[in-house]
């Protein structure tokens, strides 16, 4: 079995992931490029503000690299006002308190939503692989259902799936937008859980 990283650019942005596999395995879904492709254009706030996140998402995933290793299984890091949110798995408390710790050093973040999920060994014999296309499918028919609702600035929202546990974050433009969000997500198949972290603010 072969140790790889890759950086893979999802419907929220950059997210690293660490698997023990052979890299045939992974399925990679090229749809995953469209949202982030348009997001900056498209989102209702600055250039100068957008920018900002982006500079801390792209320290955040240099210190990941650097200092949390290989033994990591997953780990996102998706930034929004520059409040950040942490997803992923990890083996340990211990990883989970250290990703956050890591987080805190990096200029101009202002929140952390640390909602990495500690992975059990059993969990973890099942394979990184398989859940990570199980998430994969997840976050691909939220992306297509959310795109398509009506009444859900879609742009101002990021989602991810760990495991079928799906965290929501970003900007609402109401708490109905918040609501609508979630429960077009629960209606997914193969979703065990949804927390919507998104602030809700209007125009």
């Amino acid at each position: 079995m072969t140790l790889f990283k890759i950086l893979v650019l999802g419907f929220a942005g950059p997210a690293l992931f660490y698997f023990s596999t052979p890299v045939q395995a992974i399925d990679l879904n090229p749809l995953s490029l469209i949202k982030g492709a348009v997001e900056a254009v498209a989102e209702d706030r600055s250039s100068g503000d957008i920018a900002t996140d982006l500079g801390i998402k792209t320290e955040i995933t240099a210190k990941v690299i650097e200092k949390m290793g290989t033994d990591v299984i997953s780990l996102s890091a998706d930034v929004y006002e520059q409040d950040v949110m942490l997803t992923g798995a990890v083996k340990t408390k211990e990883q989970k308190r250290q990703a956050e710790k890591l987080t805190r050093t990096v200029e101009n973040v202002k929140k952390i939503y640390n909602e990495i999920r500690i992975v059990k060994p059993i969990d973890k014999d099942k394979g990184a692989v398989e859940n990570y296309v199980d998430d994969t499918v997840i976050e691909s028919k939220a992306n297509a259902l959310l795109l398509d609702a009506g009444g859900v600035n879609v742009t101002n929202f990021r989602w991810r799936s760990v495991g079928g546990h799906v965290y929501l974050f970003g900007r609402a433009l109401s708490q109905a937008e918040k609501e609508k969000a979630t429960k077009i997500v629960k209606g997914i198949k193969n979703v065990l859980s949804v927390k919507n972290l998104a602030k809700v603010r209007a125009k």
